[in-house]
């Protein structure tokens, strides 16, 4: 069987050969978690339960997770042992299961949460990718995921085929998140939790706060207030980030604060913004193959 999964549409067998992303047919994670720094409304009590995934069908050149997204740091399991993750996870009070970078993976995962729900499995399910996906890939998750928490990365494409060799980003992307919206609807909670809905994240990038601006237009003349939006300040010029001038340095406190008060001025109620000082390595996980 050729792979089609995301948007490059490889065509290789992964049985015995390996696409853009370079993942084969086994799923390979480095890192389960409970995970505190996530949106408020999806970290709950003990934290999100995340488990990240290795490989990418991105390349961003400042990915803080380079480790296992470009080096394909991280261990084999089979896709029973997945779904056991997920159980376990339940049972450390997980407000859910965050699943991180996983469109690679999809067919394995949808596998693995139906097998976990047939043994008892209760928690949301969160699909937290970089948008950069096919809609057919993402209606295998219609009745399996609860909860979108996709990038929302460029608007300009130029900058995309740049700084992460993704061709025509901004459609592919903004008709994935369409299609995520019409998989969920919009927000719902239990209580402070959200339990169903649609978060879109935008990680706010030294000298493109106007491309920033453009995305968050976007966002709110397409959707409203049916989604969250999250506007992240975190970025750290990490892995090749030296090697293009325009993201070699740190994000100003001048240019995250004109996104977050044009968001403001256009109205929006459901955004979650970062305050104090979040571009710090001590942020990024630690890839220690925890949990597996």
């Amino acid at each position: 069987m050729t792979c089609e999964i995301c948007p490059r549409r490889c065509k290789v067998d992964r049985k015995n050969n390996l696409g853009y992303c370079r993942a084969g047919k086994k799923v390979k994670i480095a890192l389960v978690s409970l995970h505190k720094w996530e949106e408020p409304c999806l970290v709950g009590k003990n934290g999100a339960g995340t488990i990240f995934f290795s490989y990418c069908n991105l390349k961003c050149v400042y990915c803080q997770n380079y480790l296992i997204s470009h080096e394909g740091f991280g261990a084999e399991i089979e896709i029973e042992r997945l779904a056991e993750i997920f159980i376990e996870q339940e049972a450390r009070g997980a407000a859910n299961i965050e699943l991180v970078t996983p469109t690679h993976y999809t067919k394995q995962i949808c596998e693995a949460i139906d097998i976990a729900k047939n043994r008892g499995l209760t928690l949301p399910i969160v699909w937290n990718s970089n948008a950069y996906e096919n809609l057919e890939t993402l209606e295998l998750l219609r009745g399996r995921v609860d909860i979108f928490l996709p990038d929302l990365k460029y608007f300009d494409d130029e900058t995309a085929k740049i700084l992460s060799n993704a061709p025509n980003y901004f459609e592919i992307a903004t008709r994935a998140i369409k299609k995520m919206f019409e998989l969920v609807g919009a927000a719902k909670f239990s209580g402070k939790n959200m339990i169903r809905g649609v978060i879109v994240r935008h990680l706010v990038l030294p000298n493109y706060r106007k491309d920033a601006i453009k995305l968050v237009d976007w966002l709110y003349e397409t959707f409203g207030d049916e989604i969250y939006i999250s506007l992240m300040n975190q970025y750290t010029p990490i892995y090749r980030a030296a090697e293009f001038k325009k993201i070699s340095r740190a994000l100003t406190t001048f240019e995250y604060k004109s996104v977050v008060e044009h968001a403001v001025k256009l109205g929006i109620k459901n955004c979650f913004v970062q305050i104090g000082k979040t571009a710090d390595k001590n942020f990024i996980p630690d890839f220690n193959l925890s949990g597996i």
